[in-house]
This record gives C-alpha cells, structure tokens and sequence, in this order.
C-alpha cells in the first residue's frame, strides 16, 4: 500500500464530505508528527496499533565484505516500531486466512 493508497481508503471511508485534498493533508499532518516526535526522541502510542519510538544503537565493529577489512560503525539513534497485542493477532488471523507462511 502506498500513501496514495491510504489517502483513497481515508477518503472513500469519510464520503463526500472531504476531499482527496484534504484526506492527503490530513495524512501528511499525521506522518509529520510522527516524524516530529520521534525527532525529538518522543514515544507515541496508538493504542490497538503500537508504538513508534527511538532506540539507541551501541557502536559495534563490521566488516566491510568487499574487502573483509574491519570498520567501526558509530554509535546512532533508530526509530522502531512495535505492533500491539491486536495488531500482531489480526495480521495473524489474515496470514492464516491467505496461505501466506510465517517466519
């Protein structure tokens, strides 16, 4: 699904009252805030969907698999998501329902 995807489902479960326009606003607000508050280092909770926040990677030493030469990678912060109790249980209801194999 894209974001025009979204914006079509927002909008054809609202009706006629609101326009694609908006619907695409209203979307591009919501992501912004996410983006915003995870920006900040904020943790957001959309409860029935899951929680969106930032965890702190340690440095750690790679290698580099060209060359096999070792490299420090630093230190850095990376926004993560966890689905909630329901979210988990629908998706596993639907992947049940079409044949599709968990991992």
């Amino acid at each position: 699904m894209t974001k025009a995807d979204l914006v079509e489902q927002v909008a054809d479960a609202i009706g006629p009252r609101v326009t694609k326009r908006e619907c695409g606003l209203a979307v591009d607000t919501f992501l912004d805030a996410v983006k915003d508050a995870l920006a900040r280092g904020d943790r957001i909770e959309l409860r029935g969907f899951g929680t969106f926040k930032v965890r702190n990677r340690k440095a750690r030493a790679a290698r580099n698999p060209r060359t096999g030469e070792a490299v420090e990678v630093p230190a850095r912060d990376v926004p993560v998501f966890k689905p909630s109790i329901q979210l988990r249980n629908r998706v596993d209801r639907a992947a049940g329902v079409s044949g599709m194999k968990s991992r």
